[in-house]
């Protein structure tokens, strides 16, 4: 202690200077931690504004499941979507071909906070199953698609971080990073290309728990519907771990057709026709 207390001026200069350095160097940091975060926020909440309003949705799909040998098969599917309000999005998928699948449907009731709940109903038993929140990862019908990804993408099952600036396929993008809040989640990281003209999602890099790439997903041919709200044609989910691919494409969009909430209801599964 004493000896410390006897340093020269030099010296001692020399470690205020070094704090000073330390000090203005980690404010910094935190600041530009806050900086992308708060902005990574605000681009996630806007893209969310600029879809309100649609209340409701039907699509045609067909889900084009190949391996990584490309052979491929394809599933009939309707899409059926209610816009949420104090809740999330509640979403109903039918299959309508091929036969070994006819019927099923399935019901996802989004949640901004807690796990969402969802239900599969299967014809051939007649029975309605819950999917347990621990089962979110699972592939959904086969898919490279998981119940979580089917799920509406809520602003509150994320923490943000802006990156950076990216061009791709020609657009001005911002690369935000997404990190789920549900610890049950299948990925510990989502890295999503937004363009800037429109908000538009374009392509996610799934990364898995243990922070490997799983999947990337691309949006392709947009439309836009009522002068407002913009919708994707065309969904491609490769997965890079497996060689397997899911096409998702979409026809005949229609967008606030007078649906409600009891179309949405758990009891109307047994009941899709």
């Amino acid at each position: 202690m004493f000896k410390f207390m006897m340093s020269s001026k030099g010296t001692k200069m020399k470690l205020a200077t070094a704090t000073m350095f330390v000090a203005i160097s980690s404010a910094c940091f935190t600041t530009g931690v806050f900086a992308s975060s708060e902005k990574g926020l605000k681009i996630a909440i806007e893209a969310d504004r600029r879809d309100k309003g649609f209340r409701d949705s039907t699509a045609q799909m067909t889900m084009v499941l190949m391996d990584k040998y490309g052979q491929s098969t394809e599933r009939a599917i309707r899409n059926r979507t209610f816009e949420g309000d104090v809740e999330g999005d509640k979403s109903l998928v039918i299959f309508d071909s091929p036969g070994d699948v006819r019927g099923t449907a399935f019901l996802s009731h989004t949640k901004k906070a807690d796990s969402d709940d969802q239900w599969l109903y299967l014809p051939a038993l007649k029975r309605v199953k819950r999917i347990a929140s621990s089962n979110k990862a699972g592939p959904f019908m086969g898919s490279e698609f998981s119940y979580e990804d089917i799920a509406s993408q809520e602003v509150e099952k994320y923490t943000y971080n802006y990156l950076r600036d990216e061009e791709l396929s020609g657009l001005d993008c911002f690369v935000v990073e997404y990190d789920p809040v549900d610890p049950k989640s299948g990925y510990k990281r989502q890295i999503v290309w937004v363009d800037k003209s429109e908000y538009r999602v374009h392509k996610i890099d799934f990364f898995d728990r243990k922070d490997a790439l799983l999947k990337t997903l691309y949006y392709e041919d947009y439309n836009q519907y009522l002068n407002k709200f913009w919708r994707s044609n065309r969904l491609v989910m490769t997965n890079h771990q497996t060689g397997k691919k899911t096409e998702l494409l979409f026809a005949n969009w229609k967008l606030q057709t007078g649906m409600n909430k009891r179309d949405f209801e758990k009891s109307a599964l047994k009941r899709t026709r």
